[in-house]
C-alpha cells in the first residue's frame, strides 16, 4: 500500500519592514497591509528599523523619509550596504529633493503621502514582481551572445543566471537596476523613451515621474562604467 502524498507546503508570507514615525500612520499601513496578507514588521524611528533589518529577513522594506535619529534617506544607503532587498520610499514632498536623494541611495521608487493603501499595494506588488522576475526570452542581437549570455564589450549579462560582470567581475544590481538594463540589453542600439521604462519596469499604467528613470540610469552609469 502506498504512502499518502505529503500536501505541499504553504508559501512563506511576504516580510515587509515599515520603517514610518508617525503612530496613526504606522499603525493603519500596518494593519492595512496585514490584510493583504503581509507578515508585518514596524519601527517608529531609522536607527530601530535598521536592527530590525539586521536581524531578521525581508523580502521589502517600506521608509518614510522624514525619520528621527537615522532618516530614511540614511537608513537606505545602510541597507545598500549589504542587500538589493527592494526598496519603497514615502516622501511627503513629492516635488522636492527627497525624491531624488532617495532614489540616489538606492531606493527603487517612491509614493507621495498622503498614500491610498491600494496605491501602496499596487507599488509593494510591482517592486515583488521586479525581484521575482526572471527573463523567459530576451532578444539575443547582441554583439556576442551565446545561449542566456550576452555580451557588450566587457560587458557580460548571464541572462539564465541573472548576473552581470564587468571585465569579469561580478557587479551588484538591485532587481529594478536589473530589469532596466536588461531592457536595454533586448535593444541594442535602439533609443528607448522614459515612458517605455515607466511601463516595462515599474509598471506604471500611466506617465510617472520620469525621475525614478533618470535616477536608476545614472546608477547603472556609475557601476557600469563606460
Amino acid at each position: 500500500m502506498s504512502s499518502p502524498v505529503p500536501a505541499p507546503a504553504a508559501p512563506r508570507p511576504v516580510r515587509v519592514l515599515l520603517v514610518e514615525d508617525d503612530d496613526l500612520m504606522r499603525r493603519s499601513f500596518t494593519v492595512a497591509l496585514e490584510r493583504y496578507g503581509y507578515e508585518m514588521k514596524a519601527a517608529a524611528d531609522g536607527l530601530t528599523g535598521l536592527e530590525l533589518f539586521r536581524d531578521g529577513s525581508f523580502d521589502l522594506l517600506v521608509l518614510d523619509v522624514m525619520l528621527p535619529g537615522l532618516d530614511g534617506i540614511g537608513l537606505c544607503r545602510r541597507v545598500r550596504e549589504t542587500s538589493l532587498v527592494p526598496v519603497l520610499m514615502m516622501s511627503a514632498r513629492g516635488d522636492g529633493l527627497d525624491v531624488v536623494a532617495g532614489l540616489e541611495a538606492g531606493a527603487d521608487d517612491y509614493v507621495v503621502k498622503p498614500v491610498d493603501t491600494s496605491v501602496l499595494v499596487a507599488r509593494i506588488r510591482s517592486l515583488l514582481r521586479r525581484a521575482a522576475w526572471s527573463p523567459a526570452a530576451v532578444s539575443t542581437t547582441s554583439p556576442s551572445s551565446g545561449g542566456d549570455v550576452l555580451v557588450f564589450g566587457d560587458l557580460t549579462v548571464d541572462t539564465g543566471g541573472m548576473e552581470v560582470f564587468v571585465a569579469g567581475n561580478p557587479v551588484a544590481l538591485t532587481p529594478t537596476e536589473l530589469k532596466l538594463l536588461l531592457e536595454f540589453a533586448a535593444s541594442p542600439g535602439i533609443v528607448l523613451e522614459r515612458h517605455t521604462l515607466l511601463r516595462n519596469v515599474w509598471e506604471y499604467g500611466w506617465d510617472g515621474d520620469s525621475r525614478v528613470v533618470d535616477l536608476c540610469v545614472q546608477r547603472l552609469r556609475r557601476k557600469l562604467g563606460r
